[in-house]
This record gives C-alpha cells, sequence and structure tokens, in this order.
C-alpha cells in the first residue's frame, strides 16, 4: 500500500487540533487503499497545543510530532516537517481548518493521474476582500517579474510526489520560498481550485512583517528585475538630470537678469532623486540579506522533541 504523509504544520492552535484530527480521521478512513501518517510540527506553542499532540500520538502510531525548540517562522518550520515525510506523496495542509481536509480524495486522484504536484489554488477567498485583492495583486507582480512562472493564488497547500521531495531534499536552501521553488523545479503541476473558509477558531498568526517577509523572499528569491530596474533608473535619471540642467543653463544665459529657477525646483528634485535612492538601496538590502541568509547555513529547525517517529 502507497503511504500518504500529511504535514502539518502548527502554532498557537488548541482550539483546532482535535477538530482537524477528526477530520482527517473521516476522510482518511475512506481511502482504504492508501496508508496515512500525520506529521505535526509544532512552532514552540505558547499554549496547550503541545500537550494536545502528544496525547493524540499516545493514542494513535500513525500521529508524528516535531516540537521545535523555539519559534523558527512560518517558513523554515513548515518546510522542515516536510523533509522528514517519508511516504510516496506529501499532502500539506494548515491546522487552522481553512486548508479543507475534504480536497485530499481530488489530491490523491489527480496524483494517481500521473501528476507529480497537486496545488489547491483559492480563486475566491472568505477572507478580507482588500487583503485578497492585496494578495492578488501580489502573486501577479512576481509572476511578472520572476524567471520562472509562478502558480497563482498558491499558498503551498497541496500534494507533492516523493520525487519532488527528494528534489527538495537536495536543494539545501536553509530559508526556502516554497511557493516559487515549486515552479522553479518544473514538474506536472494540476490546479485545484477551492473557496478558502474563513477562520472560525482561534486568530491568525499572521501579521504585516511575516507578510512583508515572504513578499520580499518570493521577489528576492526568483527574480533580478529590481536590481536590473536600478541600474537601469540610474541610468535614465541621470541622462534626465543632465539635460535638465543644460536646459536651465541656457535659459539662464540668454535670459540672464529675468530668469529665475527659485528654491522649488532644486527642493522637489532632491527630495524625488533621494526617495529613488532609498528605494533601491532598501532593495539592495533586500538581496543581501537573502545572500547573508545563505551563506550562513542555519539549520531550517532546531527540535526540542520528537514523538512516534522510531514506530514505522
Amino acid at each position: 500500500m502507497k503511504l500518504i504523509s500529511i504535514v502539518l504544520p502548527c502554532y498557537n492552535e488548541e482550539e483546532n487540533i482535535d477538530v482537524m484530527y477528526q477530520r482527517l480521521q473521516e476522510i482518511t478512513a475512506a481511502q482504504s487503499q492508501y496508508q496515512f501518517e500525520f506529521i505535526f510540527i509544532d512552532n514552540c506553542s505558547q499554549d496547550q497545543t503541545p500537550v494536545i499532540l502528544k496525547a493524540l500520538a499516545a493514542k494513535d502510531p500513525r500521529v508524528k510530532v516535531i516540537i521545535n525548540a523555539r519559534n523558527f517562522g512560518h517558513i523554515r518550520s513548515p518546510y522542515y516537517a516536510m523533509l522528514q515525510s517519508t511516504g510516496d506523496a506529501t499532502i500539506l495542509m494548515a491546522t487552522d481548518l481553512q486548508d479543507p481536509p475534504e480536497m485530499i480524495p481530488e489530491f490523491l486522484k489527480k496524483w494517481e493521474e500521473g501528476f507529480k504536484v497537486v496545488a489547491a489554488i483559492k480563486p475566491v477567498s472568505q477572507e478580507s476582500k482588500v487583503m485578497f485583492q492585496i494578495r492578488k495583486w501580489y502573486y501577479r507582480f512576481v509572476t511578472r517579474i520572476s524567471e520562472a512562472k509562478l502558480i497563482q493564488n498558491f499558498t503551498g497547500f497541496g500534494l507533492y510526489d516523493k520525487k519532488v521531495m527528494d528534489a527538495l531534499r537536495k536543494l539545501d536552501d536553509p530559508y526556502p520560498y516554497f511557493r516559487g521553488l515549486i515552479s522553479e523545479l518544473g514538474f506536472k503541476v494540476a490546479e485545484v481550485p477551492f473557496n478558502q473558509p474563513r477562520r472560525i477558531r482561534g486568530i491568525t498568526k499572521n501579521n504585516f512583517y511575516t507578510l512583508y517577509d515572504i513578499a520580499m523572499l518570493g521577489i528576492t528569491s526568483h527574480s533580478k528585475v529590481p536590481l536590473r530596474l536600478a541600474t537601469i533608473f540610474g541610468f535614465g535619471l541621470s541622462i534626465l538630470s543632465f539635460g535638465l540642467s543644460i536646459v536651465f543653463l541656457i535659459l539662464k544665459l540668454l535670459f540672464w537678469k529675468y530668469f529665475s529657477m527659485g528654491v522649488a525646483p532644486i527642493l522637489i528634485g532632491l527630495f524625488f532623486f533621494s526617495s529613488v535612492q532609498l528605494f533601491f538601496i532598501g532593495m539592495l538590502g533586500e538581496y543581501i540579506m537573502a545572500i547573508h541568509t545563505q551563506v550562513l547555513k542555519r539549520p531550517l529547525v532546531v527540535e526540542d522533541e520528537r514523538v512516534n517517529f522510531n514506530k514505522d
């Protein structure tokens, strides 16, 4: 029987774990042609999440638990858990119930048809309309500037064949933009649309910084366009500045007594050029930070404890 690994990252999800586990039980029981393992990775929760996970693992040997030594962030922790999977296919889904486990049978069907990646995409969502529109614009923007065609409205929720997982293990990326890596690898992808439900229990763990972090990671990991724009802008603005200076010089020479440039153009030009410089210096800093992270080669996660991994 083929083994399916279901990876479930969580952080302060004590209200959702039991409900998620029950729904997974019902769905996987109907898929009797497969074996399943459930890999929960807890990102150093401050509530009862680790206790609940250990209780589930005690009564069900298929439940495997990794407890992180500290909070390693929403990018590294889920990716690390996926690398620990041993299944013929691996399914990644959030524990907050916004990724419906009822989609698992559809994932498996597409996988059996020969697709190495089955990506759940959300053309519609019950989240904030403003937030959803911002995400949509971001996906379009990154796709336009990326060297590989990224999957639109894709959060990582989906199924990945063992060949995909083996390819990811060889990359050894200490801070991966997972959605971009899937596109970079070039495996055959099946897209399965779904309507993402609103979170019912608990509160979202995302904030402005975490969203900004993953947005900049997507840009710096898969596009050189911002760096090229800095060069193009610098060259273009230098030509514009030189041209304007020649025009002002000619006007001053022709109308020496009447032409006065004034302070306003100087201030406007100063603030404009300064803002352009600061923007591209900041962008350059993002790329340097990405290089710095790669050079340090720190581990994705340091484990404090793991449960049931010796019961294969």
